[in-house]
């Protein structure tokens, strides 16, 4: 799942959403990390809805212009519940590798093994 999909699902779990306010949620909850263009979020919503994972729930007339309101179906929570699970247990796998990494290696926090800059090493010191 791209982080985009996964983003946007997150955005309609609580309820269902129009395209702009889809948007506006998807930047909220990346913290600005993940900033969609109209386009790229068309895109992706084409692809939920034919995965079969988010569905169009209704749409209004608001100031004379159509809004498409589309939500989650149980497939979708479904999707985004495991791809929670599996992005939570990747960030543990790395936040233990990291350390038993600092543990083994002795390194004083803030060092850096930055290749090439230590003694022995390819571009090194010999």
């Amino acid at each position: 799942m791209t982080q985009a999909a996964f983003f946007v699902l997150t955005a309609l779990a609580d309820q269902p959403r129009h395209g702009y306010g889809i948007l506006r949620e998807v930047e909220e909850l990346s913290e600005g990390s993940v900033q969609m263009r109209v386009g790229t979020l068309y895109g992706v919503l084409d692809r939920l809805t034919a995965d079969g994972l988010i569905v169009l729930d209704h749409e209004e007339v608001q100031q004379g212009r159509l809004r498409r309101y589309y939500r989650l179906t149980d497939g979708g929570t479904q999707a985004l519940d495991a791809e929670a699970e599996r992005l939570a247990a990747g960030a543990s796998a790395a936040k233990k590798r990291i350390a038993e990494g600092r543990r083994t290696s002795g390194d004083a926090p803030g060092t850096t093994d930055a290749p090439g800059l230590g003694p022995g090493l390819a571009g090194g010191l010999a």
